[in-house]
């Protein structure tokens, strides 16, 4: 069950309610207790106060009912009849009965209890009843004392007593009366002062007894249990259930004490009130009522903005930063607070919208990025079944123009190239991103393979005019790759991986646009595969050193070997270098390959000059590895252990590597060529290179490219150009090796021209190196003296 918020005590609501509410009963109570104590006490008060005007009564009562005895007895003291009876001679026969007559005839008449004539003695002469002897005590206190009347205890009987003198006209004797103080004069007080009494006696040494009273059996019960031997005490009782306030009236003290109890309940005397205070328990629960519902509506007037604010920040948590904060609150805290959420809001969003800008969109082209691309792919794949593709374009020699004319050009080359796209891709409603460099990416909804080619043929058509920028002309050119969805493939990353396939693919074909088909992917995995296991090539002994042999061409001897590594995998058998080492150098795992072939090759200088054989192995470096400063140390390093000098081996490096970066690619060549190791640029004329540079390497050795060599025979061109980078290379007193020597005519005519060694399969393919010091000393040069070249020669000019 869930309580409302008002009485939870864990929500602000609920706490405001309850706070409100537990001031006001705390308020009430404090009152409705202040007030029911006011009202006993003035009860307490006011019942004191009757009760002692209730013992003034009780004590008047009892003067006038003497005064009333006290009539009546001196009427008959002054009756004539009875004077004259109590004058006579009380041995007279009759005279007794005479008086006890009267007597009993004023007795009846006036209500006496007990009614006797004493003499002047005191003595008993004639009674109404028997034992009136024992009032003659009483008597004598009257007459002792003077007062009008007199108590006087009779066994269980009390009796008020009053006494007359009769003179005839000389004092003859006393008239007695006594009265018993009986309920009726109780009942009389009652009817005054509507207060209960009980008359209480006590024998010496005896507790005292309630004699006679008003009160119910069940008070009087519970009265007699309290009595003691002590005076009875006032204050309130508790009687029967019911509460008294009681006031002790002492009225005989002596032998015996004789007192009465005033009682007047204090229940009754407070139930006035009780209607009084039920009516302002009825307007307390109404207040409380009436207050909780005010402190409800205040409290829900509190919290009711707050809850508002909480769900303004549970929506600022999940992301919504477009929905404004209300700011309705009349309390003026409240409504600050939410005026600064708002601004929170505001300021969120702005910078969420700056996020989200640098997130997904090209700062450059203003674009959306990769990821951006890449969530349209993936919201179109997912919603709508509709086929589509995805083209993927890189731009033609973009690093050449950032390399040529600076990347401020470059970039603004990227903003009229995304505004082109732009443009032809308005019309198709597609989606347009930059993905990262000169690449871009287009996604095209509803579309097949047709449609996608068509497309691409238009860019490549716009792409034919030129851009003007600063004066400056652009050619324009790019590769295209197109996957198509879902025939390619209904992933994101896939369909943006197998666009790229084709785009590679077609700037490798130089074809401008291609789709993508099964086959491209086979290839790219089939090379993915080969670089995870070459990882372990090296660590299980995978890799193979081959050698094929360089000849001193005029003088017919073996001079050293080039180092080839060859893969010899457990499964597919001998890779072909072709296949592994262009990825390695795109990963830089060709320094860990390089770092392979020269430490093999080093063993194996040392093998050979052991089997007395004094061979210079070449090794070819890459561009990675001219890069790396540290590399003469770790060459250092490996040939240092095997007592090999660096004239053993021969470093071969291209053209291309020394041109990426020539002052690294100098340090490193400098330092290498001062430790003592010979320096050759592999495949010469095949490349872009610089004479200015060329001068200013410290190499030692010019390798012609076999392309050259094997058509020199057929070819004057290739010939021409043989003889002269033969003379070029002697002119800066460089060695010459020829590649790609084939025949016994080629070795003739290379000789005569002055190429100082060769290498080719008509001296050996490359063996492994276990064959080579077997085979180099069994090795004989060939017969070139029935070869005639000088027509070929002179044909050069």
């Amino acid at each position: 069950m869930r309580w409302p918020a008002w009485l939870n005590l864990r929500r602000l609501e609920g706490r405001i309610v309850a706070l409100f509410l537990a001031l006001l009963l705390v308020v009430q109570l404090i009152s409705f207790g202040a007030i029911h104590a006011s009202i006993t006490h003035n009860a307490e008060d006011s019942l004191a106060a009757e009760l002692q005007t209730g013992e003034r009564v009780l004590r008047r009562l009892l003067d006038q009912r003497a005064g009333k005895l006290r009539d009546a007895a001196e009427l008959l003291a002054k009756d004539y009849g009875f004077r004259s009876t109590v004058g006579l001679s009380l041995a007279e026969a009759g005279t007794v009965e005479t008086i006890k007559d009267a007597l009993v005839n004023q007795g009846e008449r006036v209500g006496a209890s007990v009614v006797a004539y004493f003499d002047d003695q005191q003595q008993l002469v004639a009674a109404t009843r028997d034992g009136a002897a024992a009032f003659g005590k009483a008597l004598g206190q009257l007459v002792q004392s003077k007062d009008g009347a007199v108590l006087a205890v009779q066994g269980n009987q009390t009796y008020q007593v009053v006494a007359v003198q009769v003179r005839t006209p000389a004092p003859v004797g006393w008239v007695l009366m006594a009265f018993s103080l009986d309920r009726e004069v109780l009942d009389d007080l009652k009817a005054l002062s509507e207060l209960d009494s009980v008359v209480l006696q006590q024998a010496a040494g005896k507790p005292w007894q309630a004699m006679v009273g008003n009160l119910d059996a069940a008070p009087t019960a519970a009265l007699q249990a309290s009595l003691g031997t002590a005076v009875p005490s006032g204050g309130v009782q508790e009687l029967a259930g019911e509460r008294m306030r009681a006031r002790f009236v002492p009225l005989l003290l002596g032998e015996q004490h004789l007192g009465v109890m005033l009682l007047r309940s204090l229940d009754v005397a407070l139930a006035p009130y009780q209607q009084l205070q039920l009516v302002l328990l009825g307007l307390t629960v109404l207040g409380v009522v009436v207050f909780a519902l005010v402190s409800v509506l205040l409290a829900r007037g509190i919290s009711n903005p707050i809850k508002a604010l909480s769900a303004s920040a549970r929506r600022l948590e999940g992301g919504d930063y477009d929905t404004p904060v209300p700011a309705t609150a009349r309390l003026e805290e409240v409504h600050k607070l939410a005026l600064a959420l708002e601004s929170m809001r505001e300021g969120i969003r702005r910078r969420d919208a700056l996020v989200n800008n640098l997130a997904y969109v090209d700062q450059l082209t203003l674009l959306p990025n990769r990821a951006r691309f890449a969530e349209f792919l993936q919201h179109h794949l997912v919603n709508s079944d509709t086929p589509g593709a995805v083209l993927m374009l890189d731009l033609d020699r973009f690093k050449h123009v950032n390399d040529v004319l600076g990347h401020d050009v470059g970039d603004r080359l990227l903003q009229s190239v995304a505004e082109r796209l732009q443009a032809l891709c308005a019309p198709a409603h597609s989606v347009l991103a930059r993905l990262s460099g000169d690449e871009f990416a287009i996604l095209l909804a509803h579309t097949d393979a047709h449609a996608a080619s068509e497309a691409a043929l238009a860019i490549l058509k716009d792409f034919e005019h030129p851009l003007q920028i600063d004066n400056e002309t652009i050619d324009l050119g790019a590769g295209i790759g197109i996957a198509l969805f879902p025939e390619h493939g209904h992933d994101v990353n896939l369909l943006l991986g197998r666009a790229e396939l084709a785009m590679y693919a077609a700037k490798a074909r130089q074809c401008g646009s291609l789709i993508y088909h099964a086959q491209l992917d086979a290839g790219s995995q089939e090379s993915l595969s080969l670089l995870t296991e070459l990882r372990h090539a090296v660590e299980d002994n995978e890799l193979r050193l081959y050698l094929q042999p360089k000849v001193d061409l005029q003088h017919g001897k073996i001079l050293g070997a080039e180092a080839l590594v060859r893969w010899q995998h457990p499964t597919r058998g001998l890779v072909p270098p072709m296949q592994f080492i262009p990825f390695a150098e795109q990963t830089g795992f060709i320094r860990l390959l390089s770092a392979w072939v020269l430490s093999n090759a080093a063993r194996f200088a040392r093998q050979a000059a052991d089997a007395g054989l004094t061979l210079r192995l070449s090794v070819n470096l890459s561009t990675r590895d001219l890069m790396d400063q540290d590399l003469p140390a770790k060459i250092e390093a490996m040939l240092t252990p095997l007592s090999v000098p660096p004239t053993a081996l021969c470093l071969e490096i291209t053209e291309s590597a020394i041109m990426d970066d020539p002052e690294r690619a100098l340090s490193t060549l400098e330092h290498l060529h001062a430790m003592g190791f010979k320096l050759s640029i592999d495949d010469f004329g095949t490349g872009y290179s610089s004479l200015a540079y060329l001068k200013r390497l410290p190499v030692d050795e010019l390798k012609i490219d076999k392309s050259f060599v094997m058509a020199m025979e057929r070819d004057l061109d290739d010939a021409r150009i043989v003889r002269s980078t033969i003379e070029l290379a002697h002119n800066l007193d460089l060695t010459v090796v020829a590649e790609g020597l084939e025949t016994v005519k080629a070795w003739a005519m290379l000789a005569k021209l002055g190429c100082d060694e060769g290498q080719g399969y008509y001296i050996c393919k490359p063996m492994p190196q276990e064959q080579f010091i077997t085979w180099a000393k069994s090795w004989q040069p060939p017969d070139t003296s029935a070869v005639t070249t000088e027509s070929v020669i002179a044909k050069l000019g």
